[in-house]
Order: C-alpha cells, then sequence, then structure tokens
C-alpha cells in the first residue's frame, strides 16, 4: 500500500498558527463579492463568464483484486461520465449577468449565471447542459442586515466558497469533493447514476447577512435557510436546512477584489435532513473553521472541516458503473476532513503551490458498515500557475493520491483494490471575460 505520512492534528495547528504568524494569505469577503454591487457604481446589466480547459490523465491501472479484478477502477477515471483516464475537457463555461435593480432601486441588485460545461453540474438524472446555478436578488434596505434570495451559493468553506476564477488548484480537495459537493441519490445503495446535479453548495432560500468595519479588521456573519435540495428550484421534502457563517479579515494595503491582499480568519456550520431510500430525516451536518493569508507574495490556508449524518461512499469495489459498479450512501456516519494550502509567487506572475488534504471517511465505529468501513484519502498536490494577465492564466498539478482501509484485517482484499489507486497529472487553461 502506498503511504504518506500524516500530520496528527496537533502538529497541523502548531504549522498553521506558525504560518499564518511568520507572513501577513489570499482572502476576500465572498459574502459581498457574491452577494452586492457596489453602491452608485452597478451597471444595470454587466455580462460576465468564465471557462476552464482541461487536460488530466492517470496510468489506468486496472483494480488488482474484486469482483471488478482487471477492470477499470473508478478513481482512475475522469469525472464526471468516468469512461476515460486521459483526456480533454470544458470542465466549466459558465455565462451570467448582474448588476443593479436599473434605474428604479439602487439598493437592489441581483445576479443570474448557467453552466454549460462538462460536470457534475450538468450530469445526472434531469440535468441539462444548460443548467440554472445562480438566481438570486439581494435587498441592501436595512442597516446591517441585508437580505439575499434565491438560488445562490452557500457560505461556508473557503474552498467551496471563493469564487472559481481565482481557484488555485485544477481540482477540489477530498473533504471538499466527498462531503461539500453533495450528490443525490434516490436509494443509499445499488444506484448506477445520479438522480439531479449535484448540489454544487448551492441553495434556494433566503439569507442575511451583512458586513462591519472596526479599524483595521472587517467582520462578517450570514445566516441562511434554505430547501436542502441543491440545484433543485423547489424543495423534495418538508425539510429545510440552516447555514451559519462568521468570518473576521484585515486588509493589507488597499487592494481590493478576489485576490486582495489580507489575512482571514472563519467558521462555519451547515445543519439539514436529507430523504432517501424512501424516507427522510436523515441527518446531513456539516462544519468547519479555517484562515486564509496572502500579501501578494507568499499565500497560505488551512481548513478542518467535521460531517456528521450522510456520507458518499463511492462506488461499490471502485467499479465503474459501466462494469457494475453502484454508488453508495452511508445513512449515518462521521468523516473529518483538513488541508493546509501554501503558494509562493516566485515573480509577479508565475505561483508555485502545494497542498496536503486529508479525508477521514466514516470514522465511527457503531455507525452504517461498522469500523471497517473507514477509509483515510490522502493527496499532495504539487502545482505551478502563471498568469497571463488578471483574466487569464494557466496551471499544472501532480496529484499524489493514496488511500487506505486502516481498520480492515490486513488479509482483505480491499487493501489490493485501494492500492490501485493512480497519481494524477492535470493541466488547465483559465479564461475570464
Amino acid at each position: 500500500m502506498k503511504t504518506i505520512t500524516q500530520f496528527n492534528k496537533t502538529g497541523l495547528i502548531l504549522a498553521i498558527t506558525t504560518v499564518l504568524c511568520s507572513t501577513q494569505v489570499q482572502a476576500a469577503n465572498w459574502l459581498m463579492l457574491q452577494g452586492t454591487e457596489k453602491n452608485d457604481q452597478a451597471p444595470r446589466a454587466k455580462v460576465w463568464g468564465f471557462a476552464q480547459i482541461d487536460y488530466q490523465q492517470t496510468d489506468d491501472t486496472k483494480l488488482k483484486a474484486g469482483p471488478g479484478i482487471g477492470q477499470s477502477a473508478a478513481f482512475n477515471q475522469l469525472a464526471p461520465q468516468l469512461t476515460n483516464a486521459s483526456g480533454f475537457n470544458i470542465k466549466r463555461a459558465r455565462i451570467g449577468a448582474r448588476g443593479a435593480n436599473f434605474p428604479l432601486d439602487k439598493d437592489v441588485n441581483y445576479f443570474l449565471m448557467m453552466e454549460f460545461g462538462n460536470n457534475g453540474i450538468t450530469t445526472g438524472g434531469k440535468a441539462s447542459q444548460g443548467q440554472l446555478t445562480d438566481a438570486s436578488i439581494t435587498i441592501n434596505k436595512i442597516p446591517g442586515a441585508r437580505i439575499r434570495a434565491g438560488l445562490f451559493k452557500t457560505p461556508g468553506s473557503e474552498e467551496s466558497f471563493k469564487g472559481i476564477p481565482v481557484f488555485n488548484y485544477v481540482n477540489f480537495t477530498n473533504g471538499t469533493g466527498r462531503l461539500l459537493v453533495e450528490r443525490f441519490f434516490t436509494n443509499s445503495s445499488g444506484d448506477t447514476a445520479r438522480k439531479s446535479s449535484v448540489g454544487a453548495v448551492r441553495d434556494t432560500g433566503v439569507q442575511i447577512f451583512d458586513s462591519f468595519k472596526t479599524g483595521e479588521w472587517e467582520t462578517s456573519y450570514a445566516a441562511m435557510f434554505g430547501n436542502g435540495n441543491g440545484l433543485a428550484l423547489q424543495d423534495n421534502d418538508n425539510d429545510k436546512d440552516t447555514y451559519l457563517y462568521l468570518s473576521t479579515e484585515k486588509a493589507f494595503g488597499k487592494s481590493k477584489g478576489p485576490r486582495s491582499h489580507s489575512m482571514k480568519f472563519y467558521a462555519w456550520s451547515h445543519n439539514g435532513k436529507r430523504t432517501i431510500d424512501g424516507t427522510s430525516g436523515h441527518k446531513l451536518d456539516r462544519a468547519g473553521l479555517g484562515a486564509t493569508y496572502f500579501d501578494g507574495k507568499y499565500r497560505a490556508a488551512a481548513e478542518y472541516i467535521t460531517a456528521d449524518g450522510m456520507i458518499y461512499n463511492g462506488t461499490t469495489g471502485a467499479r465503474t458503473p459501466a462494469n457494475g459498479g453502484t454508488f453508495s450512501v452511508l445513512k449515518d456516519q462521521k468523516a473529518d476532513a483538513y488541508q493546509i494550502d501554501l503558494g509562493y509567487r516566485v515573480m509577479p506572475n508565475m505561483e508555485l503551490n502545494a497542498r496536503y488534504d486529508v479525508l477521514n471517511s466514516a470514522t465511527d465505529s457503531n455507525g452504517d458498515g461498522g469500523a471497517t468501513a473507514k477509509r483515510v484519502f490522502t493527496t499532495t498536490t504539487l502545482g505551478a500557475q502563471y498568469f497571463f494577465n488578471k483574466k487569464t492564466s494557466v496551471r499544472l498539478n501532480y496529484e499524489i493520491r493514496n488511500i487506505d482501509a486502516p481498520n480492515t484485517p490486513a488479509s482483505s482484499a480491499v487493501h489490493t483494490i485501494l492500492d490501485s489507486i493512480d497519481n494524477r497529472l492535470s493541466a488547465q487553461l483559465m479564461m475570464v471575460f
């Protein structure tokens, strides 16, 4: 089994503290950037968007054991189709409009966006190649309590909350990809496909939020109440989700926008219930805290996430759906994940990156699947980014990936199956317009 020495949590916290105290981390106030328009400066309609063109590749190592021996391993195939191990893809292609409520009222603004790329949003169930991802209105009438209503990104983890155009890697961490990017299935086991788009860390509901300046620090809060049904515009049961978010951020100098120079600390929680196997009320709780830093040359970020309730569990035997693999969900389990991410601008337009992330999935020995269901996903990502200008960039990543089953007997074929996982090479061209 491939192994990579894991940080213990105490060591991780000390490392985070050292990094944040020794330098001045990339951050931005995503609540305000995504939910509001500038006073007296917002256009009636600003059309904008972005596209990401990817190339990804693994060695396409076949499964070494189990019922699928000799077949393609699902974790070595490219999402979302899981039918090939290398290739080009238009991963994201989004276009939208945002602005103020025309001349009627400068205190009311809107945000609209659609996805046309090939990803979890545009595949699965009733999803379409032109999928609505955002449709919200913000009312800025009450001091200290702005109101945003509609379909929009939920406040939470920095990795999932931040704008994709300033994402520093090609792929999400294990924790974000498996715990926060929600997948919807009809049954907890036996499904060969998702019944709808992934949740895309979005929901339809209403949010109260705002930011307040106190000296050099800006503190923001958000409280949201939503359907808990992802990109679907209507709810599928009577259960609702709640989202809470709090951050405080210190700006360095006068830089503004999505790559502003600042240091930020934040915490968030998400509590909901889901319907699966024909029954409602299955818990889906998530929470996290973290910090980010960027001073124009050095960048750092760290986050810790916990999960309780429903946990995505991949495919049976790591087989692809085309080869008999079915998706499964653990209805009552726990998980935790953490990451540390560092960047260094060797030149003003070139950055070197390194990220280490761990997901401990199914950690409750009394939960679904028992103790042997536990899996530890570990990925070290080495990367580089080159910025042609503020709106066009290219990035190259190499992911050293490992999955372990620490509570499974050494003689089990599970270890041999998991040892089939490949490292992954990826490149991406990003264009914002």
